[in-house]
Order: C-alpha cells, then structure tokens, then sequence
C-alpha cells in the first residue's frame, strides 16, 4: 500500500537555512506547472504565485516577515495570492455580471492559493529542495501586498522559502491520529482525554524551547510553566491577533473583497 510518497511527507521539516546555490527557474516553472493540477473551486483557479528572487525586494519584505533570516538566506520566496482580479477582468470583457467581490470569494480564492502551495511545496521537496512556510504572509498581508504591487482583489495569504537545505533538522512530532480524527460526526473531548492528546506534545514542546537561550530567557522572564502558555503568552497573543485579523480586514475592505 504504502509508496515513496508516503514517505517524502513523513520526511517533511521546515528548512531555514539554505546553500547558496540558486535555484533555476525551468526548476520552478516546472514544479509550479505541476502544482497547478491541485484542486480548484469550480476549476476557476483564482490564486497567483508570485516568484521573487530579486535580492533588494527580498531585503525590502524581509522585516514584513518578523525578520526570518530564511528571507534573505534562501535563494527564492514564493507568494501565493488569493486572486479574483484576473478572473474579473475576464468576466467584464465578456460583460457578465461583476461578481466575485466578497468574503466568501475571498475565502475560495485562500483555498485555491494555499491547494496549489501544498502541491508546490511537495514536489519542491521530491526534487530535493527545501520549503519552510511562513504565517507572516497572511498576518502582514496588508504590507506584503503592497511590496509586490498586488491589484485590487489580490491578497498574499500563504507564502514560504524555497532552497535547497543547508541543514538537516530532526523530524517534528505530530499530534496523534486518533487526537484528530472523528468518523461520522465531531466526538468532542473529555478533560483526561486532552490532557492525553497533548502530552507528549507539551513534553517535547517545553524542551525544545529551553533548549534555545533567547527563549529559555522568555520562558523564565514570563513566568511560563507550560505549552500552552508559550503559545498565548508568549507567541501568540490576543492582542496580536486581535492586530492582525484588524490588519487583514481592512485590508481586505482596499483589496474589494468586502461586499455584503
């Protein structure tokens, strides 16, 4: 049963640091031709991918993205947009109805966008390169878009590195399966069941982020004792979140994908 896909992605790591060898562009083209092959609400195919390899633009998204050193340190970026302005333009040329201006197009455009990312990133990986996604993408949307010239109805919403790997970091820990998966209908949690879910998750989690002084120092200065706290206090807060999703929505109001 099982192939050599199989186990290419249960090989996968974020890789964030890269050779100098660049990556040639018959490499790119082919894998994105490939992506393309991914899902499609109604075959409409509203993302974009936009490739940037200009050093100089890079170093102008490099602190839109927190600052990553893969930024700058990887040969390629890859940007894929939530994209109705393309297929709107078609829609008016053949004068019918100027639709696809909303939320829900937004959120059929994010999913097509990021479909097509996970393809790209897989065959990225098959040929030996390496990928490390970046949430920035979509908590910077705003900035982002704007460093790469995106027109109305275009929103960066899933971007990552791309290079190949100067570095062989250990696989990461998934939650369990049976943590995840319900059959029929959503079986919700028992407390002793959580606690079981997310065990070894806190254990491996808790050590992994001693073991990095900066943020051992976060730890100790925060008071944190656990997982969860790194997450809500320390990288993931309310009040960033809060920030971005008001970041994003408006943004989204300047991209026309607001009307209700």
């Amino acid at each position: 049963m099982l192939n050599n896909t199989f186990s290419q992605i249960a090989a996968h790591r974020s890789i964030r640091k890269y050779k100098d060898t660049p990556v040639d562009d018959e490499v790119i083209l082919k894998i994105a031709e490939y992506a393309m092959n991914a899902s499609s609400s109604g075959n409409m195919q509203c993302y974009s991918m936009i490739v940037t390899k200009d050093k100089k633009l890079r170093k102008e998204l490099y602190p839109l993205h927190f600052n990553q050193e893969m930024v700058i340190e990887a040969p390629v970026l890859v940007t894929f947009c939530a994209d109705f302005h393309r297929m709107r333009q078609w829609i008016e040329q053949n004068k019918a109805p100027l639709n696809f201006d909303n939320f829900m197009s937004f959120m059929i455009a994010s999913i097509d966008a990021t479909l097509v990312a996970q393809n790209f990133s897989l065959l990225a990986e098959s040929l030996g390169l390496g990928i490390c996604f970046m949430g920035t993408t979509l908590a910077n949307a705003h900035l982002i878009g704007k460093a790469l010239q995106c027109p109305d109805n275009v929103v960066p919403v899933v971007g990552f590195s791309l290079g190949y790997p100067d570095e062989n970091p250990p696989v990461r820990k998934r939650l369990s399966l049976d943590g995840v998966m319900h059959f029929e209908t959503y079986q919700d949690y028992s407390p002793s069941r959580i606690k079981e879910i997310y065990k070894e998750r806190e254990e491996l989690g808790m050590k992994r982020y001693r073991e990095v002084p900066e943020l051992k120092k976060m730890i100790e200065d925060n008071n944190v004792t656990s997982l969860a706290e790194v997450y809500t206090k320390l990288k993931y807060t309310r009040e960033s979140h809060i920030g971005y999703s008001q970041n994003l929505l408006k943004y989204l109001e300047e991209q026309n994908f607001m009307h209700y």
